[in-house]
């Protein structure tokens, strides 16, 4: 995705439309920046496995919480784990099935806002 891709925000969604622009670079950014792995757990599941400094979790739960806010839709589940240096988090996303397309367009951002780095971030079928 780039951005001039024209934005795409579900009819679902409740967030002002002037503020939609601001939340998908802020969503951006943290792809861009935290991103090391993308597993498709199920057709409507995906894990993202993030990495960064300190206080990441946090800022995953507060990002996640205002989203949830908005797109009342989105399941998260924000996972901590131990690191060497930084912090680890595991980011579960779950849609319910009428909103596939929502969730295949939040892969696709993942994947290209971290395509930047080289991390392995190929979306994997999982179990």
């Amino acid at each position: 995705m780039t951005a001039t891709e024209p934005l795409w925000v579900p009819d679902a969604c409740t967030l002002p439309t002037a503020e939609q622009p601001f939340r998908l670079a802020e969503v951006d950014r943290l792809f861009a920046t935290a991103v090391r792995g993308i597993d498709m757990t199920g057709p409507t599941r995906v894990r993202l496995r993030l990495a960064g400094p300190d206080g990441l979790a946090e800022t995953v739960r507060d990002l996640t919480a205002r989203e949830s806010a908005c797109c009342s839709f989105f399941g998260f589940t924000v996972t901590a784990e131990p690191a060497v240096a930084g912090e680890s988090v595991t980011l579960e996303v779950q849609v319910p099935r009428q909103h596939t397309a929502v969730l295949d367009a939040l892969v696709r951002r993942a994947v290209t806002a971290a395509a930047a780095g080289s991390r392995d971030t190929s979306p994997r079928a999982t179990a």
